[in-house]
């Protein structure tokens, strides 16, 4: 085997499409908020948020 022959040749192969190739469809913000509701923050307000009625 030659030097610049040493990895496999073989492709790599499967059975769900890759997300690049194949991107979601466009989804219009109103059909998102139907679905999931409105935004949430990543994480949950702090106490000084929660007293002043802010997040």
């Amino acid at each position: 085997m030659s030097k610049d022959n040493a990895m496999s040749s073989l492709s790599f192969r499967s059975s769900r499409p890759d997300s690049w190739t194949m991107p979601r469809p466009y989804r219009d913000a109103s059909l998102r908020y139907a679905t999931y509701g409105p935004i949430r923050p990543m994480e949950q307000p702090g106490l000084l948020a929660r007293l002043f009625g802010r997040g």
